[in-house]
């Protein structure tokens, strides 16, 4: 449905997007994620139609949307800090965007949009009045009767719903959402990003979701691009990710585990923190990473050895910190101060 064409961007001479090439199917969620400055945010402006690229092309179902206007492409956008209208109700800040398109525009969009509903039918039984869409829309992020509220009444989690129903109301093509939960509380964001994903597979609406959380990332996602300096260093599903990082980089980004440079010699890499018997196809005195996982156990086999520094209970298990800065996770509590040597899966990446 969406696609982007190796995309150019630059800012005040330095790139900012490097050849940036990818595609949003229907009813998929891809995330951008990456630090500030990686070019997430800048991605989405382009594609909203906001910016244009120095070099590429974004299409949307084949066609160019060089020269589409931004309000007629049909694209919603969320920002993290909701941008709703403080004199305005619930219900009219729902309304607005519906009220922008024209009332015979809204009467139309029904038949225009192509969207899979829950029902399986494009479009189906999604109302077509400005006050039936807006009530269907606050239903659907669980707001039912907050319509005559004033949004300043609301809390910042209620807010956020408003923010989703606004962008939802007019059934967008392609919803985009920048840093949508950034402002919020550590257990407030968990329960919204369940309610996130429940939204985008109830309406089918092809989401792309820009975030700096890896854990975001990894529960709202369908698949991940992770960004560095303005270029995807790495794509996958949320556990193809996971099991393979590409770089160094990427495991550390993501905290898979303990990050250390070492160098190959016969049969081992060496590393400040001792030396790891390990298979490599790198050839001997070839400077390499290795990514240690943090699930690990206490075993007389082990490869790691060292003085635990901190423990902290956790509930299902112990985050233990060794001297060394490195941490596990084990079942079991050693004490502060004991030696331990730990079995754990190391892995050998490169270090870029």
């Amino acid at each position: 449905m969406l696609e982007l064409i190796d995309i150019t961007k630059t800012y005040e001479g330095q790139p900012l997007l490097r050849g940036i090439s990818f595609s949003v199917a229907r009813g998929e969620t891809v995330c951008l994620l990456g630090a500030s400055g990686s070019g997430k945010s800048t991605i989405l402006r382009i594609i909203a139609g906001l910016e244009e690229p120095e070099a590429g092309e974004a299409r949307w179902e084949g066609q160019s949307l060089a020269g589409v206007p931004a309000h007629q492409r049909r694209f919603g956008l969320m920002f993290q800090d909701y941008a709703l209208f403080p004199h305005l109700s619930v219900f009219e800040n729902v309304a607005f965007g519906l009220r922008m398109l024209g009332k015979e525009r809204v009467a139309r969009l029904k038949d225009e949009m192509g969207l899979r509903e829950s029902s399986g039918e494009a479009g189906a039984d999604w109302p077509k009045s400005l006050e039936e869409r807006v009530t269907a829309s606050l239903s659907l992020v669980k707001m039912d009767g907050f319509a005559r509220r004033r949004v300043t009444e609301l809390s910042g989690g209620e807010q956020q719903r408003v923010a989703m129903a606004r962008a939802l109301a007019p059934q967008p093509r392609l919803l985009m959402l920048d840093e949508p939960l950034g402002a919020l509380d550590r257990a407030l964001k968990e329960s919204l990003l369940e309610e996130l994903r429940r939204i985008l597979r109830q309406t089918g609406i092809p989401a792309i979701y820009v975030t700096h959380d890896q854990e975001e990332a990894f529960t709202i996602a369908d698949r991940i691009l992770l960004l560095r300096e303005g270029q995807i260093v790495q794509a996958g599903t949320p556990p193809e990710v996971f099991a393979k990082p590409a770089s160094a980089w990427v495991a550390s980004f993501l905290g898979l585990g303990n990050v250390v440079e070492g160098r190959v010699r016969a049969g081992v890499v060496e590393t400040p923190f001792g030396r790891f018997p390990l298979k490599t196809n790198q050839p001997a005195g070839e400077r390499v990473s290795l990514l240690v996982r943090p699930q690990a156990e206490i075993s007389d086999s082990g490869e790691i050895t060292g003085r635990v520094a901190d423990v902290v209970f956790r509930g299902a298990d112990f985050r233990v910190e060794l001297e060394n800065g490195w941490y596990f996770f084990l079942p079991a509590a050693p004490k502060v101060g004991e030696m331990v040597r730990l079995k754990a899966r190391i892995e050998c990446l490169p270090s870029s």
